[in-house]
């Protein structure tokens, strides 16, 4: 006999939906706050160095009492030729505990773009696709042992980068 396991919804990447959107967005939540524990004491930009992973930069964008939008980005090189990608904002929604990309630095072209801008993907198969994404790399960032915990947020910023 065969036992059939059901994936939860948000790693199932053929279930396109509302209710699958939010339970991603929950799970990208708890595990910024497994990479951000003490988010309230991160002010301005911080960087997480792991041995033989790239830095990983968390900037704080903008803080209210109910969301923190944020950036996170990888920063490849350093001065002029420096590479800030994957490079994305995203606003974390405390109260819902639900945290949602929201928009994504163009490489290629070299500005911020908001995600209903991105040809292509349109409404609620681009959020998808880049809550997916961002699923996927604050794995990749967790499994490498990054973290902005209190000692990291004491970092500060090294300015020939």
């Amino acid at each position: 006999m065969l036992l059939e396991r059901s994936l939860p919804t948000h790693l199932n990447p053929r279930r396109v939906t509302f209710a699958a959107l939010m339970e991603l967005y929950e799970t990208n939540y708890l595990r910024l706050r497994r990479l951000c524990p003490r988010l309230d004491a991160i002010d301005g930009e911080q960087i997480s160095r792991i041995a033989g992973a790239c830095d990983l930069h968390l900037t704080v964008l903008e803080r209210t009492p109910y969301t923190t939008q944020l950036q996170l980005t990888h920063q490849f090189g350093a001065g002029v030729s420096a590479r800030r990608q994957p490079n994305l904002s995203i606003r974390m929604f405390h109260d819902a505990r639900q945290a949602e990309v929201v928009g994504r630095h163009g490489r290629l072209r070299g500005e911020d773009m908001a995600l209903e801008t991105i040809a292509g993907v349109p409404g609620l198969a681009g959020r998808w696709r880049h809550n997916r994404f961002l699923f996927k790399w604050l794995g990749f960032c967790l499994s490498q042992g990054h973290r902005f915990d209190h000692h990291s947020a004491r970092l500060s910023v090294d300015p020939r980068l």
